[in-house]
């Protein structure tokens, strides 16, 4: 009897010690601990035995669970361990809005070959030229916009 419940409370110390160590090794030896308790009070005490030792381990790791996910993210301990800021930044910049740029002439700010940069509106953007290659300083003209990058063509002016 001592070993079962020895191998019940190692079963929840470790799963409440999986909380503060990265990981799921201490969870699963919990488990584990657990259902090894449950396995020897069946094979010590039979179906009565075992049946009592099953739902007194359901009843533990239930209760653990419960503090673990319920009580304790409410306490000032786990406030300490939590992070509470976010980052509002991207990793690309935020691609134009069509209606507003579509139609609009710029000028290339690097060689399009096809791709590369390109300035319209006093902003620079990430480009394509469907005119091919493209040296910097050309006049260009926005006609789309995929999913990164605007879609851009020589811009042919009249002489």
């Amino acid at each position: 009897m001592t070993t079962i419940i020895t191998l019940f409370l190692a079963g929840v110390l470790l799963l409440a010690l999986e909380v503060f160590v990265p990981g799921i090794v201490l969870g699963i030896l919990g488990g584990l601990a657990i259902v090894a308790g449950v396995v020897m009070a069946f094979s010590l005490y039979g179906m009565d035995g075992g049946l009592i030792a099953l739902l007194g381990g359901g009843v533990l790791l239930g209760a653990t669970f419960y503090v673990e996910f319920v009580v304790l993210p409410k306490t000032r301990f786990a406030r300490k361990l939590s992070m509470h800021a976010t980052v509002d930044g991207t990793s690309q910049p935020v691609v134009a809005d069509l209606n507003a740029i579509l139609n609009q002439a710029g000028e290339t700010a690097t060689a399009l070959a096809p791709s590369g940069y390109v300035t319209v509106q006093g902003r620079q953007y990430e480009a394509f030229s469907q005119s091919g290659y493209l040296a910097k300083g050309v006049p260009v003209r926005v006609t789309g916009l995929d999913n990164f990058r605007l879609i851009v063509t020589k811009n042919q002016t009249s002489s």
